[in-house]
C-alpha cells in the first residue's frame, strides 16, 4: 500500500487564528449576564450598606494624601488620622453652626415666598382660561361624578365606610427625630470606618498583592496599578472639593454683592450641587432665579443673579475643572449622564452625588486593569 502524502490531503484550516466566523459562547455569556443583574440587584437593595461603606471609601481617599504627608513629618499615623479626621468633622460643624441662622431665617421666608409666588402666577394669568384651568374643571368634574356614583349606592343599602386618621404632631416630631438620630449613626460609622481605613492602609494594599500576585513580577505590577490607582482617584476627589468650594465661595460672595438675603445658605447648595455635572448648576440656577424674584420682584434682578450663577458654574465646568484635571480622568458626556441616571435609579439621592465619583474610579481601574481597557476607553473621551 502505497504511503500517504499529507500535503495531498491538507486538513481544515482554522478559521478561528485565519479570521473566519467565531462562534460565540452562549453559555458563558448567560452567566455574566446573570451574574451583571445579581449584582445590580445586591447595589439597589442592599443600599443601606454599600452608601456607607463607598462613602467611607472615598472619604478615605481624600483624607489619604494628608494623612500621609504628616507620616513624613514623622507624626504617627493614628494621630495624624485621628486630627484629619476631627478636623474634617470640626470645619463641617463649624459650618453648619455658621449658617444655622440663615437656614432658619430661610424656613422662616418659606409661607410667604409661597404666598407671594401665588399672587404672581395669579396676576400673569389674569382672567384667561388656561389649560390647567380645563384640567381642573375636569378633575372637578370626575370628583362630582364619584361622589354621585358613591350616593346611589349607598341609597341602595351599600354604606360607605370612611377612615379617617387624626393628625398626630407628636407622631411626625418622633419619626422626624428617629430619622436623625439614623443619619447621626451612620454618619458615626462611616467617619471611624475612614479612619481606620486611613489607619490600615498599608495592610490592606499588603494583603491584596499577596492575593492577586503569584509571582515577584506580578506582585510589583500590582503594587504599581494600586498606587496609579489610588492617586487618580485621589487627585480626582481633591480637585472635586477645590472646585466646589471655589463654586461656592464665588457664589455667595456675588450674591452678597448683589444683595441677596441669606447668601451663605444658597453658597453652601451651589458648592454641594456642583458634584452634579449638568443637573446641579440648572438647579441652582432656577432656585436662585426664583429666590431672587421673591426679593426683588423685578426681571432684571432675575435675570443678573441666575446669570451670575450660570456664569460662574460655565467657567469652572469649561477652564477651572479641566485646568486642574488634564486629560487624564475626562470622560464623556454619555457616559456621565448614563452613570448620573443608574445610580439615581439604584440609591436615589446619595447615587446621584456619587454618580460622577464612582465612574472615575470605575475608569482608573479599567484603564490599568488587563481586559478591562477596552471599557476604560468606551467611557473615556
Amino acid at each position: 500500500m502505497p504511503p500517504t502524502d499529507e500535503s495531498s490531503n491538507p486538513s481544515p484550516p482554522d478559521q478561528s487564528q485565519n479570521g473566519g466566523p467565531q462562534t460565540i459562547d452562549v453559555r458563558g455569556l448567560s452567566l455574566s449576564v446573570i451574574a451583571v443583574a445579581v449584582g445590580i440587584a445586591l447595589l439597589k437593595y442592599m443600599g443601606e450598606v454599600f452608601i456607607p461603606l463607598v462613602l467611607s471609601g472615598l472619604i478615605f481617599y481624600a483624607l489619604d494624601p494628608i494623612v500621609d504627608r504628616l507620616q513624613r513629618w514623622r507624626v504617627p499615623r493614628a494621630l495624624g488620622a485621628a486630627v484629619v479626621v476631627v478636623g474634617l468633622v470640626g470645619g463641617a460643624s463649624f459650618v453648619a453652626w455658621s449658617l444655622s441662622d440663615d437656614v432658619a431665617r430661610v424656613i422662616a421666608d418659606l409661607p410667604v415666598a409661597t404666598q407671594k409666588l401665588r399672587f404672581a402666577l395669579r396676576a400673569a394669568r389674569g382672567n384667561d382660561t388656561s389649560t390647567l384651568d380645563q384640567l381642573q374643571k375636569a378633575a372637578d368634574e370626575l370628583q362630582k361624578t364619584a361622589e354621585e356614583a358613591s350616593a346611589e349606592a349607598s341609597n341602595r343599602g351599600v354604606t360607605r365606610v370612611e377612615v379617617t386618621q387624626p393628625f398626630s404632631a407628636s407622631a411626625y416630631l418622633w419619626t422626624g427625630t428617629t430619622q436623625l438620630l439614623v443619619l447621626a449613626g451612620q454618619a458615626v460609622m462611616i467617619l471611624f470606618l475612614a479612619y481606620f481605613l486611613l489607619l490600615s492602609d498599608d495592610l490592606f494594599k499588603r494583603k491584596l498583592v499577596e492575593i492577586i500576585g503569584s509571582t515577584l513580577t506580578h506582585k510589583k505590577l500590582t503594587v504599581e496599578i494600586l498606587n496609579q490607582v489610588a492617586a487618580q482617584i485621589e487627585r480626582f476627589l481633591l480637585v472635586q472639593v477645590a472646585t466646589s468650594v471655589i463654586v461656592g465661595v464665588v457664589t455667595g460672595v456675588v450674591l452678597w454683592w448683589l444683595g441677596v438675603r441669606q447668601p451663605g445658605v444658597w453658597a453652601l447648595m451651589a458648592g454641594v450641587l456642583n458634584s452634579i455635572p449638568y443637573f446641579g448648576p440648572v438647579i441652582v440656577t432656577a432656585v436662585l432665579a426664583v429666590v431672587s424674584y421673591v426679593q426683588f420682584g423685578t426681571l432684571s434682578m432675575v435675570l443678573t443673579v441666575s446669570g451670575a450663577s450660570l456664569l460662574i458654574t460655565t467657567l469652572e465646568g469649561w477652564v477651572l475643572t479641566p485646568t486642574l484635571m488634564g486629560r487624564v480622568a475626562q470622560v464623556n458626556t454619555v457616559a456621565v449622564f448614563a452613570s448620573l441616571i443608574f445610580w439615581s435609579w439604584v440609591w436615589g439621592l446619595a447615587g446621584l452625588l456619587l454618580a460622577v465619583p464612582l465612574l472615575m474610579v470605575m475608569k482608573a481601574i479599567c484603564d490599568r486593569v488587563e481586559g478591562l481597557e477596552r471599557f476604560g476607553r468606551l467611557i473615556g473621551e
